[in-house]
């Protein structure tokens, strides 16, 4: 390998369900300037892993041109440097990342609040209005909401496929888990539980007599501290930065994506997916462990 080259793989990997050949990557890779190659299954028909070197240039740029070339194929690819590629800090957001819901929609439902929660919600998602702002406007429609509703709720709330088995087989592995949700406690403490997260950080709700007040306890944990977290979680386990994984949907998390040794935009607003490092738009969160190298038969069973 060349001074002027760097050795990269690129993990393609098909949306539950589907399946694709080796010729459909080696199609795209040709397609962005890549022809020869060293390829390897990861789960034959579903994730494929695909060695090779090339001329520096922005991976995003590259991984730009090879998601081109595949079109509409069912297949997502993430292209990353070789070495580094095992994380050992995985920090993931909740809300549209490892659940399907955005917790505080949900709540509002049940006091017919739904749309007007949502609309705000998705233009915080977006980056159109500032986070903390949109938060603290829509707690304070809930004030006088006993817990017991999000206790109701939050048995309700649904994993996004492959969320178990990312947590337990990087657990497994050796590395710390951190949910790190822009929401709440209430949320996000059953949920890391059921998750096997090692740690949680979220908001806290102000409570009294067992009601929400509306208000939140500050400090409002944003996406600048977001990001702080991913830091410090990094730096008193001695961490390379290489080897952290982040992912996430939301406008609020571009600070830990971009901090990120691999920052991961899943089902990601657009604006969010344009700047992340890599992007899930079809395939499951079972995409991050065949990203670091695992097989299949590797995957805990959850």
């Amino acid at each position: 390998m060349s001074k002027s080259a760097v050795e990269l793989v690129a993990t393609f990997v098909a949306a539950p369900g589907e399946t694709f050949t080796l010729n459909t990557a080696a199609r795209a890779l040709a397609a962005a300037g890549v022809e020869s190659f060293r390829p390897k299954w990861l789960d034959t028909g579903a994730a494929l892993d695909i060695f090779f070197d090339a001329a520096e240039e922005p991976l995003q740029t590259l991984r730009l041109k090879i998601e081109n070339a595949l079109g509409a194929s069912p297949v997502d690819v993430i292209v990353q440097p070789l070495s580094f590629r095992r994380k050992a800090l995985l920090v993931a957001d909740m809300d549209g990342t490892m659940i399907e819901q955005e917790c505080l929609d949900e709540l509002a439902k049940t006091i017919g609040q739904g749309a007007k929660v949502a609309a705000l919600t998705a233009a915080a998602m977006r980056g159109e209005i500032d986070f903390e702002a949109a938060l603290t406007t829509r707690v304070a429609l809930f004030a006088g909401v006993g817990v017991e509703a999000i206790e109701g709720l939050v048995e309700r709330l649904t994993p996004n496929p492959g969320a178990r088995a990312l947590v337990a087989t990087m657990r497994a592995h050796g590395a710390h888990t951190a949910l790190v949700s822009g929401g709440f406690t209430l949320f996000a403490t059953p949920i890391g539980a059921r998750l096997c997260f090692k740690e949680v950080f979220a908001n806290r709700l102000d409570i009294e007599q067992g009601r929400l007040t509306g208000r939140i306890i500050p400090p409002i944990q944003g996406g600048k501290a977001k990001g702080e977290i991913l830091t410090l979680l990094r730096d008193t386990r001695a961490i390379a930065c290489e080897a952290t994984l982040a992912v996430g949907d939301g406008a609020n998390d571009l600070s830990m994506l971009g901090l990120a040794g691999l920052g991961v935009a899943y089902r990601a607003k657009p604006q969010v997916a344009a700047l992340a490092q890599a992007r899930l738009m079809r395939a499951d969160l079972t995409a991050l462990l065949y990203a670091q190298g695992f097989t299949r038969d590797m995957f805990v069973k959850t």
